[in-house]
């Protein structure tokens, strides 16, 4: 395919995909990290790069694209009341301590590792919101030390997997007594507290690297950034308007089912 055929096509594709990542941010208060992720590995494939840097390649740009629909999708949320402020600053500081982490290891880890972590988180997400079963763990969420391990444990696993930790969030915070609707509207605050110190530790991860496309900060394409983000900014809001239009059992089945799509696709990355 001739050079100016393969840059339109891949021109076509992100703005396609990041309009319908925005959807999902604002519907889903998941950053579109779950779409961006499989969507960009994909690319960063068909453009000839190689496995070793195609992993880190989307969820690093993946983290860099979450951070403005984050924020659109965090002040729409928030404008309606449904924000839990008091957890997001409870969860700040050991949010940004396990982003960091994982960065780190990503320098490191084979793409292996993040596609299973994606697999897991994804799968028991999708299971619980398909199955209806309320899991409850307690009526609420912990105090002091446990409620900050639980904050480290959605940054890391969040910065492994490229999103904006709406997934491993709404788990936790529905397993605790929390709405589906609250747990969704904080998601979308926590994707900014992930998709900031993220992006720039997944710079700092692949730097110097030789075998990364053009216009590439280390592990973060500005390529996929710049085509991405507009989109994903200006469909953010519908995401939103559908969210709040839906019943609480919609909103999870809709979630549950697009989880399991993504999850089935990494699987068959793993063992295809």
């Amino acid at each position: 395919m001739p050079e100016t055929s393969e840059l339109l096509v891949l021109a076509v594709v992100l703005l396609v995909s990041g309009a319908a990542t925005g959807i999902l941010a604002g519907l889903f208060g998941v950053g579109g990290g779950a779409l961006m992720v499989p969507v960009l590995y994909e690319t960063f494939g068909f453009l000839g790069y190689a496995d070793t840097v195609r992993m880190p390649l989307a969820v690093g740009t993946s983290l860099a694209i979450i951070i403005p629909t984050s924020i659109r999708s965090y002040r729409a949320h928030k404008a309606r009341g449904a924000v839990d402020g008091a957890l997001l600053r409870a969860w700040a500081v050991p949010i940004v301590i396990g982003v960091l982490l994982g960065a780190g290891i990503a320098r490191f880890a084979p793409p292996v590792l993040m596609q299973a972590v994606f697999v897991a988180v994804a799968g028991v997400n999708a299971v619980k919101l398909i199955s209806g079963a309320r899991w409850q763990v307690a009526p609420d969420l912990p105090k002091g030390a446990p409620l900050a391990m639980f904050g480290g444990a959605i940054g890391l696993l969040s910065s492994l997997m490229g999103i904006g930790g709406g997934q491993i969030a709404n788990i936790i915070m529905t397993l605790h007594g929390r709405g589906i609707h609250q747990a969704v509207a904080t998601s979308a605050g926590i994707g900014v507290l992930i998709a900031v110190p993220g992006a720039l530790g997944y710079i700092g991860a692949g730097w110097g690297r030789e075998d990364l496309p053009p216009l590439a900060l280390g592990f973060v394409s500005l390529l996929g950034l710049v085509l991405f983000a507009p989109t994903t900014v200006m469909t953010a809001g519908l995401g939103v308007r559908l969210a709040h239009g839906l019943s609480k059992r919609r909103l999870e089945m809709a979630f549950g089912v697009f989880l399991a799509v993504v999850c089935l696709r990494f699987v068959w990355a793993i063992f295809g």
